[in-house]
């Protein structure tokens, strides 16, 4: 994950570098969900079919070109899209696959927490990529941020491949039905609670990476509005401190999801997240350490459901269709983060561009959308179920 966050941490220096509209920099951070997304469903079905170790050691290589091929050779939007889509062609061999190497080796009541454990050290993950790309960046310069990134997927590659090998799943022939398995996709989306977990997920995915994406641009922007005293810390190590200390929420989300019941726990936190999100943009002139509070507040809300709606999909997939449920999962929450960074930077150019704190507030809003609906579509959806 260290070259995950690489990108968002450089956001305004690189968008001010290469002259590029608040639109062209969210879609820049968005292609990485376009590589993601045009590919999770390739990789997941591989791990029917191959020993999940081999799956995850391409994506690690994969990774790895990108983040060193970004710092060599990037020099504008164009080949900012290809290297960021590469990133995550790279990433989703390892995400999903990762957490099917996983399941394989852990069932029973300890499942859910396991996952929710996997789930929350993606955001340890970026909260070192972000750390490290302010820190060597502003002693090399971004080049080396990108370049450097490329040592920790080398790293998780071989700490993968040595895991023990288990016996092949004898998934069949591979043909492009294998990429898209339509039908066993409408079998996963026909079972009520394996669809809400899947569209849940991509509410919380276009939140979670829309904010992330911009969250070193806010404080850029809320640093500039405080006339003396402000953040005594650079944008981007704010940022990973308060993406590291989101994690713990999301494995206690979990554990209280487990007491209260999951549809519960993961409607209020949406609801939550989604009104916090507007306030937050509101906050931005505010003293700085009132910003900060509820920046961390709000980046725990939005993570508190995340280990819950996997370990929901996990439980409610039947086995024999466990594969192409993470692989539909993935692809639905990550086109969801696909549009996130784009949404927020379209919001900014319409309601203002990147100066205006209504703009921040429209943005914040157009990323908690779904996730303010969702209470409301769940309650409708309800209405209309069989008894």
């Amino acid at each position: 994950m260290l070259g995950f966050s690489t990108y968002a941490a450089l956001l305004p220096e690189l968008r001010d570098e290469w002259r590029l509209s608040n639109v062209e920099a969210g879609a820049v951070g968005g292609m990485f969900f376009a590589g993601y997304v045009s590919t999770v469903s390739l990789w997941t079905a591989l791990t029917d079919r191959v020993d999940a170790r081999r799956v995850y050691l391409t994506g690690s290589v994969l990774t790895a070109a990108a983040s060193a091929g970004f710092g060599i050779l990037v020099g504008g939007f164009a080949s900012a899209v290809l290297f960021q889509v590469m990133l995550g062609v790279g990433i989703a061999a390892t995400y999903m696959p990762g957490l099917r190497l996983l399941s394989d080796r852990v069932s029973g009541p300890y499942q859910s927490r396991y996952v929710a454990f996997y789930t929350s050290f993606f955001g340890i993950g970026t909260a070192l990529s972000l750390a490290l790309a302010g820190f060597v960046a502003s002693v090399l310069g971004w080049r080396a941020a990108f370049a450097l990134s490329a040592i920790g997927p080398v790293a998780a590659g071989a700490l993968v491949f040595m895991l023990r090998p288990l016996a092949a799943h004898g998934g069949g022939a591979f043909s492009l039905r294998t990429l898209f398995p339509i039908r066993s996709w409408l079998r996963v989306m026909s079972d009520r609670a394996s669809a809400g977990y899947t569209f849940g997920y991509m509410a919380h995915c276009l939140e979670l990476f829309g904010s992330r994406a911009w969250m070193v641009a806010f404080l850029v922007f809320s640093a500039s509005l405080h006339a003396g005293d402000t953040f005594p810390w650079p944008p981007a190590a704010i940022a990973a401190l308060v993406n590291l200390l989101a994690v713990p929420a999301s494995i206690l989300g979990n554990e209280v999801a487990l007491r209260i019941g999951r549809r519960r726990w993961i409607l209020l936190v949406m609801a939550a997240s989604g009104t916090s999100g507007i306030v937050l943009g509101l906050s931005a002139p505010w003293p700085w350490a009132l910003v900060l509070a509820l920046l961390i507040a709000y980046s725990m809300l939005v993570m508190a459901e995340s280990g819950t709606l996997t370990a929901g999909l996990v439980a409610a997939a039947p086995a024999e269709l466990r594969g192409a449920a993470m692989g539909l999962y993935s692809l639905v929450g990550f086109g969801g983060g696909l549009l996130g960074p784009v949404v927020f930077g379209a919001a900014l150019d319409i309601a203002g561009g990147s100066r205006s704190m209504t703009a921040w507030i429209v943005a914040y809003a157009a990323i908690g959308a779904g996730c303010l609906a969702a209470p409301i579509v769940a309650r409708i959806a309800a209405k209309g179920a069989p008894a």
